[in-house]
């Protein structure tokens, strides 16, 4: 498997797809501005909780045979959605 990095804007909202297990679609556009379609499963909760339409986002993870990107790690760099402490 081939991974790499991406590096965009969250240009859609998140759908959740499946519950069980938790599977979020996104459309990001990265710094070319190429689409991708990205499939979030691990942490879905927390990246479906700080993700938003705008939010810089980073993302790390490999394509499926359908050439969605299945992200493995990620990071929002700036969204609306505030921490508590």
């Amino acid at each position: 498997m081939d991974q790499r990095a991406v590096n965009g804007k969250i240009i859609s909202e998140p759908k959740v797809l499946k519950l069980s297990p938790l599977l979020i679609f996104v459309k990001v556009a990265d710094e070319r501005g190429d689409v991708q379609n990205c499939l979030v499963h691990q942490h879905g909760l927390n990246f479906l909780y700080q993700a938003t339409v705008g939010s810089r986002v980073a993302l790390f993870g490999h394509d499926n045979r359908r050439k969605q990107f299945v992200v493995t790690h990620f990071t929002v760099m700036a969204s609306s959605a505030s921490v508590a402490s």
